[in-house]
């Protein structure tokens, strides 16, 4: 599904990505770890493509065809979609006009079925993240990325700044992204059993919140630009983390 090679990436002139290699295959849901200011966002961005994020060496593949060159919209429409950890807010335009924007085929019913999953059955008409809450910020991304149904998900911090309430209607939108299965027996050890998965996901996690909801496959730290600890199960790279900080993970880099 995505093939990232040797990427570096500079911001403002500043290299932030030192040689980044990331492959992730269809059905598959990986987990990025790291401090504040590590890179996570960087690379999400440059995937996604946004400007500011300038590739200055390796390459971005998607579906086999390299992207990195291609513009955001571009991507969009090839079947990638992000959600951000900071979305902004879009004054005169209806959430609902955004979720026709996103995919046209979307239906009347069908909005207002995935807006009542998430608690906005009557944001429908509001502007979009005008005036609304951080939980419902974080849900109104969540619906919008239902509109669109991309095949690659990118998720930038998806549970950051929501209560327990919205974390779960988060995890349960996200669930259905990835045509992962709802989890059972919360807050204990889980099992995902939805077969025959064809999406894909990244979620950027800074506490890790999102794995009680979410199930996942692959964990990765980037430390310093590159990454580390790369390929291990989520949950372990958690409480190893957890136990050990992130220091841990740049001696493994060593």
């Amino acid at each position: 599904m995505l093939k990232v090679e040797n990427l570096h990436v500079e911001v403002g002139g500043r290299q932030v990505l030192a040689g980044v290699d990331l492959h992730i295959r269809p059905g598959e849901t990986h987990v990025l770890f790291g401090p504040n200011g590590s890179g996570k966002s960087t690379l999400v961005g440059a995937i996604m493509g946004f400007a500011r994020f300038r590739v200055a060496a390796g390459r971005i593949l998607f579906r086999g065809q390299d992207i990195t060159a291609l513009p955001v919209h571009e991507r969009a429409r090839l079947g990638i979609g992000m959600a951000f950890q900071r979305p902004p807010v879009l004054r005169g335009v209806p959430l609902n006009d955004m979720l026709r924007l996103a995919r046209s085929t979307v239906s009347a019913e069908a909005a207002q079925e995935m807006a009542e999953m998430l608690n906005l059955g009557d944001f429908l008409q509001r502007e979009v993240n005008q005036g609304f809450s951080g939980g419902e910020i974080k849900r109104s991304e969540m619906l919008q990325l239902l509109a669109q149904d991309p095949d690659l998900v990118l998720l930038d911090e998806p549970e950051s700044g929501v209560d327990l309430e919205n974390i779960a209607l988060i995890g349960r939108a996200i669930n259905r992204l990835l045509r992962r299965a709802e989890y059972v027996e919360p807050g204990r050890s889980r099992r995902d059993t939805m077969q025959q998965r064809d999406k894909a996901g990244l979620i950027i996690t800074h506490t890790g919140h999102i794995l009680d909801y979410v199930a996942a496959d692959v964990g990765h730290v980037l430390y310093g630009g590159r990454l580390s600890c790369t390929g291990m199960n989520p949950r372990e790279l958690l409480g190893c983390i957890q136990a050990r900080g992130y220091a841990e993970c740049a001696r493994c880099l060593e």
